[in-house]
């Protein structure tokens, strides 16, 4: 991974073999910040793993094998109750025949490159805790 920052903008180059959560995750503890907005990401990943969350807060995962294209990432990354980062990506892939499909990120790792914007938020305004019943780990806003 490379990065840039100028100012609260971040960009970052995951290499191949660098998964996206986790290089995100990785960099924000380096750098030391607290909660940012992904607003951006692209490139060609593979060991893709996406789904969606059903009405019962359960999640289902659908898992693509072959690469595929990163046609659009972001989410967000705030710290969990236990001072870890945690990032909550969404993202659409494309496949070789140019089809989208999209969903919650759970995994992804960079086949060719993956290009991110991520901006740093400079006050820490958010943690994650997990939500009663569901797989789901909420949004909690520090006002």
């Amino acid at each position: 991974m490379d990065w840039s920052q100028s100012g609260d903008d971040l960009f970052l180059r995951l290499d191949p073999g660098e998964e996206i959560h986790a290089s995100i995750q990785s960099i924000a503890d380096q750098i030391g910040f607290n909660a940012a907005a992904l607003t951006s990401g692209i490139g060609r990943v593979r060991d893709i793993v996406i789904g969606m969350m059903d009405d019962d807060g359960i999640y289902h995962r659908t898992v693509f094998s072959e690469p595929a294209e990163l046609v659009s990432l972001q989410g967000n990354l705030a710290r969990a109750e236990d001072g870890i980062a945690f990032t909550h990506i969404h993202a659409v892939i494309g496949d070789d025949d140019c089809q989208s499909f999209a969903g919650h990120l759970f995994e992804a790792t960079a086949h060719v490159v993956v290009e991110a914007h991520v901006r740093i938020l400079s006050q820490s305004l958010m943690t994650r805790c997990p939500l009663a019943n569901s797989e789901f780990v909420k949004l909690v806003f520090n006002n």
